[in-house]
């Protein structure tokens, strides 16, 4: 247990640059706070004493605003930054070294009208090692983020995403090209768009640029049909003329 906690201050030390020490840290930081309550709840709940594991997973929500399932698997180094909002199920399995941010979901995707079916099965995701899940994401069902993957924020993310694969979007995909996480500037609050394209906006993109040089081309040919319409006209008015004057002629 002092080696999970002190692992657990390392973590934040680590991946905060805010953090100055860990006194501070073990302080102040309510993901510090929930991350150790939850290993006492979760001691708990495998013993078979999960109503009191329930009561410190509860007692820890509303302290902390981060609400983890005593029965959801964490493993060593888990950094919640700021942590507010964030939710993680029952089922759930974390792996070493992961970072979430705050309003992150690691939740079900089954409707809870059909409870009883569901019981003691796997229905909510699982996070490999040095995993990065960006604010406001939600992971949802029994899924796989592969080793070192980041979920851009905001994302929904429904199917397995590969190791070291960046995903963004809803439905999330894989970005084209994306770097390996050691290159990459990860954009955990949405802010960067370069550094994160979502690949549908990228095809919407170029479907306006097409659409908008269509435009200009079909204004251009309307213009020129213009320019020739006059001398047209009088051509035509010339014609006119010529049979009328034979016309008299005749």
């Amino acid at each position: 247990m002092f080696k999970h906690i002190s692992e657990d201050l390392e973590a934040v030390i680590e991946r905060d640059p805010a953090a100055r020490s860990k006194l501070e840290v073990a302080l102040l930081y309510p993901s510090f706070h929930a991350v150790l309550l939850h290993r006492v709840a979760h001691a708990c709940y495998k013993s078979g004493w999960r109503l009191i594991a329930r009561l410190i997973s509860q007692f820890s929500r509303f302290m902390t605003g981060i609400e983890i399932h005593p029965g959801a698997k964490i493993g060593k180094k888990l950094f919640i930054d700021h942590g507010m909002g964030v939710v993680i199920g029952e089922t759930a399995e974390i792996g070493d070294h992961v970072t979430l941010y705050h309003d992150v979901t690691l939740g079900g995707v089954a409707p809870s009208i059909d409870s009883d079916s569901q019981r003691d099965v796997k229905r909510h995701p699982t996070l490999e090692d040095n995993v990065i899940v960006g604010s406001g994401a939600q992971v949802l069902g029994p899924i796989t983020v592969g080793r070192c993957a980041r979920v851009g924020a905001n994302s929904v993310v429904v199917k397995n995403v590969p190791e070291r694969v960046t995903v963004v979007g809803s439905p999330a995909r894989a970005v084209t090209g994306a770097p390996r996480p050691s290159e990459e500037r990860f954009a955990a609050y949405g802010i960067g768009g370069d550094e994160l394209p979502d690949p549908v906006f990228k095809v919407l993109d170029g479907l306006l640029d097409k659409v908008q040089s269509l435009s200009m081309r079909v204004e251009e040919l309307e213009n020129e049909l213009e320019a020739t319409r006059p001398s047209s006209v009088m051509i035509g008015k010339e014609d006119v003329d010529r049979e009328k004057a034979a016309d008299k002629k005749a």
